[in-house]
């Protein structure tokens, strides 16, 4: 008996698939601007030197790999708050918040998805359209009933009346996913003004929200991508946020991030950290070690902090360049206006405006990689070869 006959296969990833197509291809001047990783300007994703200063300091200090806590590291915890919630918060200070270390900011959001479901029954969770696939499908592993609200129009782009209208119809009580910053896969960020409407419609619907922070730093500074986050920490009772740690500090493959909720009181906050700790028990039971010891010490010491600062401000900078580079490059082309907002929006990605035939014949054509909804990672770019895209842009766009 063949246990596994009705085994279907499962279509690969199209991100890590595209992945798979760029490798295989044989041209030298080949781009890839599909995969989310940060890249220099040399094409490679290098370990932070304030990681690897904290690596080697974790090397000489270490002195066990026993288990941590089903909460995770609690210095990375700490730290943590303070970097997402500013120093001083009134919910720190009241104590009313708490951190819960996870694999990543995706282990993040399987924990609060299957919290929601187990302890919020009933409830659907809105999510903005488009939104990062895994979103989708992580969710409705979950359990969760998923609906959506506009984000960007036709056109692709940002559609903030109509976000607003549909957030003002939505069942009171339900939650609601926010990007914080960098908005993936668009990059276009809401305005302080923006968010200020969207809290008054959650607050008025009596709705939850739940802030995915994947990209703290990455926007207009690391206090400043908090700036939404923090408002609604300080209007509302009731407030979660997943982070993570795979863009700022380059710990992608560690798999750090962390699971934060602000409640209306410390006993509620008691309550709510159990619930995640019986959850994560049945999912990874503790979370790793070494990404969260890393981002802790880096976080505690003024000297590798500052460092760190100064390489997420590298970053940050590097990729808004980039971006200008590239609305600069499509000047010749006649094709400036038209991809304006390219340098208007924030993070590693970009929602250009290709089509998906567009796309398809730039992968074709020119060896360039995009995901089929027209996403580029900015961040793959390098300077030199800006003039290459913006010519095989001007050809598929003619």
């Amino acid at each position: 008996m063949k246990h596994f006959a009705t085994v279907t296969r499962v279509p690969g990833d199209p991100i890590l698939g595209l992945l798979d197509a760029y490798r295989a291809d044989p041209n030298p001047a080949k781009l890839d601007l599909g995969v989310g990783v940060y890249k220099d300007a040399l094409g490679l994703t290098p370990i932070p030197r304030a990681v690897k200063q904290a690596e080697q300091r974790l090397i000489d200090s270490e002195q066990t790999k026993s288990y941590i806590g089903g909460h995770g590291d609690p210095l990375f915890g700490e730290q943590l708050l303070q970097l997402v919630l500013g120093e001083g918060s009134p919910a720190l200070v009241d104590k009313r918040a708490g951190c819960t270390q996870t694999p990543g900011g995706t282990g993040a959001l399987r924990l609060v998805g299957d919290f929601l479901a187990k302890c919020l029954p009933g409830r659907s969770l809105w999510l903005s359209d488009p939104t990062w696939p895994i979103h989708e499908t992580l969710f409705a592993a979950a359990r969760l009933k998923v609906e959506h609200y506009p984000y960007v129009d036709a056109a692709n782009r940002l559609d903030v009346p109509a976000m607003l209208e549909t957030l003002s119809r939505i069942p009171r009580g339900d939650m609601v996913l926010l990007h914080a910053c960098c908005h993936n896969p668009t990059g276009y960020d809401l305005s302080r003004d923006d968010w200020r409407q969207v809290l008054d419609i959650v607050r008025e619907r009596e709705l939850l929200p739940l802030f995915d922070f994947a990209y703290q730093g990455f926007g207009d500074g690391l206090d400043e991508d908090a700036w939404a986050v923090r408002l609604f920490v300080d209007a509302l009772p009731e407030v979660l946020i997943t982070s993570s740690c795979s863009k700022n500090f380059g710990l992608y493959r560690e798999r750090t991030g962390a699971l934060i909720v602000v409640a209306a009181d410390g006993e509620s906050l008691i309550d709510v950290r159990s619930q995640f700790a019986s959850v994560a028990r049945n999912l990874w039971s503790t979370p790793p070690s070494h990404g969260a010891a890393v981002v802790a010490m880096i976080l505690a010491n003024p000297e590798l902090r500052q460092l760190w600062q100064q390489e997420v401000a590298a970053k940050r900078e590097r990729i808004a360049g980039l971006r200008q580079g590239l609305v600069d490059a499509l000047a010749p082309h006649g094709l400036a206006e038209r991809f304006a907002h390219i340098a208007q929006q924030r993070g590693m990605f970009s929602y250009t405006g290709l089509t998906a035939e567009q796309v398809l014949r730039l992968r074709r054509e020119d060896s360039v990689y995009l995901v089929e909804s027209g996403r580029a990672n900015i961040a793959g770019l390098d300077a030199e070869r800006l003039g290459q895209l913006a010519a095989a842009i001007a050809r598929v766009t003619a």
